[in-house]
């Protein structure tokens, strides 16, 4: 970088607006390096000596080129295995029919049309031609498999015995991992379905209904499976038909044997799925907590009835008790106040008995005379009630005067006629 202005031009001449408000900063040297996409471009073209539109074309070009090795790439998966390639011709029950068209990952979804492209691509990487010098045993392998699943009936037979395409029940899952490892299972089962489509494992919130149905599809799976394909081949000759009537038998009952031996693991596969299905397990809860709440429900009126049976009976305890009690307490109580009427009324006889002498009996000394005014007393106190008997008695309690002691008897005698000369 410069750090030093141009030189203005020859007969240059400022404008007479213009004016100078100030002047550069002393210049810094910075290290600059190209990067980027656009320079990357540049270096190439400049490398290969190309221009722009030619830089261009050669660029289209590669693209389509990767564009076609990744297909090809995904179409053919991992490739054939040297078994694969080494494979014979001859042994054609034994071949991977999908993996030799390189339809490996999608075996039987794949329609005919995909098996179409898969084998012109085969072909034009395997035909003899293209290989100088090689035996053409799997070319020969690649046109069998492309016979035998063009052919529906052929290819369902191959399709039935295709035990690569099985997805085997998961060992180790919880409520979490459930429909992702079974999901799987039952879709590559489904796939011998004479009914399609074939209903879903569905998700942890599907409906009980929707899971029993789900689980009564298979139970009663109408499967197309056979296993033809691996029946021991028949002579063609018919020059011992006994033989061929042998050979005939022998796959027909081993064909039966393998349709029972299958039914029964699918049987199987689908009680494992059910036992350890979380949505059952929650269902049966759901339904055990409702069957208990509707039985609780039910028993609300018993329940009730008990309930009130017992109150009534606790609190027909609780009032014989206190009433017992009550009763208990009334004839203590009674007890007690009919002591204490008669210690009163031992008092009041005493205060009566006792007035007469306090007064000296009136003045009367002999005994003869003494006994008399006591048994007048006792006379009238035998006529008096509990009421008069204390009313008496506090009348005189206390009472030192003869004359009112004397007055006191002489009224209670008149008044119950008795007569009583000592009072008189």
């Amino acid at each position: 970088m410069s750090d030093t202005l141009p030189q203005l031009p020859s007969g240059w001449t400022a404008p007479e607006a213009f004016a100078s408000f100030g002047s550069f900063t002393a210049p810094n040297k910075r290290a600059v390096e190209p990067v980027g996409p656009a320079f990357l471009a540049h270096a190439r073209r400049t490398l290969h000596g190309r221009t722009w539109s030619e830089d261009e074309k050669i660029q289209a070009q590669e693209n389509v080129i990767v564009a076609d090795v990744v297909e090809e790439e995904s179409e053919d998966e991992e490739g054939e295995s040297e078994e694969l390639l080494n494979h014979s011709a001859r042994d054609w029950k034994t071949l991977d029919l999908y993996g030799a068209l390189g339809l490996k990952r999608h075996r039987w979804r794949a329609d005919e049309d995909k098996i179409r492209k898969a084998h012109r691509k085969s072909v034009l990487k395997h035909h003899p031609d293209k290989k100088a010098g090689q035996q053409d045993g799997f070319f020969k392998c690649i046109q069998k498999a492309f016979e035998i699943l063009m052919d529906p009936t052929k290819r369902k037979q191959f399709d039935s015995v295709d035990s690569r395409a099985d997805v085997l029940p998961p060992t180790k899952f919880n409520a979490d991992n459930f429909i992702e490892l079974w999901g799987p299972v039952f879709e590559a089962e489904g796939r011998f379905s004479r009914v399609q489509p074939v209903p879903k494992i569905g998700t942890m919130e599907s409906p009980k209904e929707e899971v029993n149905k789900f689980y009564s599809f298979f139970y009663a799976l109408d499967s197309w499976r056979t296993f033809e394909f691996l029946d021991e081949d028949v002579p063609d000759d018919t020059s011992n038909r006994d033989n061929k009537r042998y050979i005939e038998k022998k796959n027909f009952a081993a064909r039966k044997k393998r349709k029972t031996e299958e039914l029964a693991r699918l049987r199987k596969l689908i009680d494992t799925a059910i036992a350890s299905d979380p949505r059952i397990k929650l269902f049966k809860e759901n339904e055990k907590a409702a069957k208990e709440k509707a039985k609780w429900d039910r028993e609300a009126d018993t329940r009730k009835a008990a309930e009130d049976a017992k109150k009534a009976a606790e609190e027909a305890a609780a009032a014989k008790e206190a009433e017992e009690k009550a009763a208990k307490e009334a004839k203590e109580g009674a007890k007690k106040n009919k002591e204490a009427a008669k210690n009163a009324k031992k008092k009041n006889k005493r205060t009566i008995r006792g007035s007469v002498k306090d007064v000296g009996y009136f003045g009367e000394s002999s005994a003869a005379q003494i006994d008399a005014i006591l048994s007048d007393v006792d006379a009238l106190i035998e006529k008096f009630d509990d009421l008069e008997l204390s009313e008496v008695a506090g009348k005189l309690a206390g009472v030192t005067d003869a004359s009112t002691v004397k007055s006191v008897f002489t009224e209670s005698a008149t008044k119950h006629a008795i007569p009583a000369k000592f009072f008189a």
